[in-house]
């Protein structure tokens, strides 16, 4: 008799275990569906708006601003309508003036180019290293952004995608020739080269830390054309 009630106890507690047991674990799996629907729901978002995740950009290959740095905003027209020539005078800028704005139409990019790479800058819009050659002066032109901000749409870039840099003194259209990716320390895209091209690049993205790989586009020159004629020398 005593065996059967002991019996009949023992099942009862191991009833009433299960259930606290269930009651405990059921919030935290809730908790951890929830969480995994809502990752890739917030990630675009992240990719567009977040800031705070400062992404390193080849530190060694940076050009560091002054403290007393100044900045120059200027206005580029993408509607210049005065005598335009095939070979012109290059102005370069100055360190943290903006040069040029950059579009590449099909995937919805225009932003403003800022001559000079520091942190500041690259809170402002795309920057091009001074160590590269300013647009129509022949050579390698290298400009790069955050992933999180200017350059988050660069990865849609294809294959034969129009690519415009608009400047002061000229205007001068590209063609994407070439998806890349590579290492941070590796720096054979953004090493001055003879042919004239244009080089775009930004990190991988990631939804924390940052990425030591790269990703950009190799453009090469469709159209140059300048609006002030070179003298002759």
């Amino acid at each position: 008799m005593n065996k059967s009630k002991n019996t009949k106890q023992s099942g009862t507690d191991k009833e009433q275990y299960m259930s606290r047991t269930s009651l405990i674990l059921m919030p935290l799996l809730v908790l951890i569906l929830c969480i995994a629907i809502a990752i890739p729901v917030l990630i675009r978002p992240y990719e567009k708006i977040s800031t705070f995740t400062k992404i390193a950009f080849m530190d060694d290959m940076k050009t560091s601003g002054s403290s007393s740095l100044e900045i120059v905003n200027a206005e580029i027209s993408k509607e210049y309508d005065g005598e335009t020539y095939s070979d012109g005078e290059v102005v370069i800028p100055k360190f943290g003036e903006q040069y040029a704005a950059l579009e590449i139409e099909s995937i919805g990019l225009y932003v403003p180019v800022y001559w000079g790479s520091n942190a500041e800058l690259l809170e402002l819009g795309a920057v091009q290293s001074t160590s590269s050659t300013a647009a129509g002066s022949g050579g390698n032109v290298v400009i790069d952004a955050h992933v999180n901000t200017f350059f988050n749409e660069l990865d849609k870039a294809v294959v034969g995608d129009k690519v415009t840099l608009y400047t002061q003194y000229g205007r001068f259209t590209y063609e994407v020739s070439e998806l890349i990716e590579f290492r941070a320390s590796d720096k054979k895209y953004v090493l001055p080269a003879k042919e004239e091209k244009l080089t775009l690049y930004t990190c991988e993205m990631q939804v924390f830390g940052s990425s030591e790989k790269r990703i950009g586009v190799v453009c090469k020159p469709v159209e140059m054309i300048y609006y002030n004629q070179k003298e002759a020398e």
